[in-house]
């Protein structure tokens, strides 16, 4: 057994021969660059990329193997360097129906064979294959099953996001309007939720919560993550993980405060305020953005809590970027004396840090693995900072 971090919602910006995938994601973010930045700085042990669909992103992966720098495992998933495991995946978007708005949705493939039979069955259903989260023009239970079918993982993404995602406004009430329950391995809560808020929804208590970033840069990778006990750095090992099987099982999430989240509290549409009834304070306006924690609290359900699942504890961590002080060349020189940033953390003792930076941000790192720092709520679109002592 080995402990692993994993972050398993990672975008491609561009192809290694510059051509977009995430039209929104950085140029820089490559699936080599990405494998490289898990490995160092961040330390991860496990990454999901997904947009592994693209079929130039596929030549990369076979590149890789020529070039003996990543092997395809028995077990699935691909090694990197003999450090970082990927685990390929996809997002797509569902809007098929049934849905009241549309919804995203993560897909993993354990094997090169399966991700191709994979891209080949979406390209009939989008637009453009080469791009990322491309609407697929298919019911969400054809797609759950085709997954399935493929010895693949299907996990709602960041489902409490206001815009396109299953609770934000894919359904009314309950996941079942769109989604076969049974064909769920797992769901991603997204930056402004976290395991107590989710949990209030008694349908969620069946599945597993992660934690990832959905990083659009290198620098957002491992925003949040989870820790894992896996009896192999593996695909398999990480599905058994998922349904708490033999020894694999997820140890703890570690998240952004959902008050840092960029969809925490309802804001007016228009000028970004927070607004507490129908009409801006502020500006007037009846339009507005609901919040992920008043979404969930007419979702909730009254008995929730007496029934809820015994789960891994979710660490508020504030990632290292957004604490006041840090900058590029501290982080450097951090990284420079302790390793990664994972081991920055996680390892290092608050006297050793206190080694390399000032005492007052030696502290703020130590409550910022804690989730101890005051946090001012986002919404709105609009991240929430961090409130210097």
């Amino acid at each position: 057994m080995s402990e692993v971090f994993a972050d398993l919602h990672i975008h491609i910006g561009r192809t290694y021969t510059g051509k977009a995938v995430k039209i929104t994601g950085s140029r820089n973010l490559t699936l080599t660059n990405i494998l490289r930045a898990a490995k160092y700085p961040k330390g991860l042990d496990i990454v999901g990329v997904i947009d592994c669909h693209s079929p130039e992103v596929i030549m990369e992966i076979e590149r890789l193997i020529h070039e003996e720098k990543l092997v395809e495992m028995e077990d699935g998933g691909f090694r990197y360097e003999d450090e970082v495991t990927l685990i390929p995946g996809t997002e797509i978007e569902v809007y098929d129906e049934n849905c009241h708005g549309p919804i995203h949705v993560l897909a993993y493939f354990p094997t090169l064979s399966t991700l191709k039979d994979f891209s080949v069955w979406l390209s009939a259903r989008v637009t453009n294959i080469q791009l990322s989260t491309q609407r697929i023009y298919e019911n969400a239970k054809p797609l759950q099953e085709k997954v399935k079918s493929l010895g693949g993982l299907f996990i709602p993404a960041h489902i409490f996001t206001p815009f396109k995602s299953l609770y934000g406004k894919g359904v009314a009430r309950t996941l079942t309007e769109i989604l076969e329950p049974s064909l769920i391995d797992a769901v991603e809560l997204g930056l402004s939720s976290d395991t107590k808020m989710a949990d209030q929804i008694t349908e969620l208590h069946d599945y597993t919560f992660l934690t990832n970033s959905d990083a659009h840069s290198t620098q957002k990778i491992a925003r949040e993550y989870q820790k894992m006990d896996l009896e192999t750095p593996t695909f398999a090992a990480f599905s058994l993980a998922l349904k708490n099987q033999g020894k694999n099982k997820i140890i703890a999430n570690y998240g952004l405060n959902p008050r840092l989240g960029k969809y925490y509290r309802t804001t007016c549409a228009v000028c970004s305020e927070p607004m507490e009834g129908f009409i801006c304070s502020s500006c007037g306006s009846e339009k507005y953005t609901k919040g992920v924690s008043e979404r969930i609290s007419e979702l909730a359900n009254a008995n929730a809590n007496a029934n809820k699942p015994k789960r891994p504890p979710y660490i508020h961590q504030v990632p290292l970027d957004f604490i006041p002080g840090l900058g590029p060349k501290t982080m450097q020189n951090l990284l420079d004396h302790f390793g990664t940033e994972m081991d920055i953390l996680h390892r290092v003792k608050g006297e050793d840090l206190k080694e390399v930076v000032n005492a007052q941000l030696a502290e703020m790192i130590i409550q910022a693995r804690e989730g101890h720092l005051q946090i001012a709520a986002g919404g709105g679109g609009k991240y929430g900072k961090v409130k210097k002592s």
